[in-house]
């Protein structure tokens, strides 16, 4: 895992619960863990990581993740047993 998504993964876990860090962010690194990003109708995305799901909404007009989103990034990295 790359320094950037070591540094992605300490903040999502971090609390008080960040609402700083880049939804692209995010991706990236679910997408160095191996999972997928898929797109859908308007800003919905369906995230998939070792068989767990996540479908959210992309912030805008902002890039950061909204601190709901950031919480709900870290249970679904919890369930599939990642931790930083």
């Amino acid at each position: 895992m790359k320094k950037a998504h070591q540094k992605t993964l300490q903040a999502i876990f971090r609390q008080p619960t960040s609402g700083t860090i880049a939804f692209a962010d995010i991706e990236a690194l679910v997408r160095a863990l191996g999972g997928d990003v898929q797109e859908r109708k308007g800003s919905r995305v369906k995230i998939t990581l070792k068989g767990e799901q996540w479908r959210c909404h992309r912030p805008h007009p902002g890039k950061e993740a909204r601190k709901y989103q950031v919480e709900e990034a870290r249970e679904l990295l919890k369930r599939v047993g990642v931790t930083p």
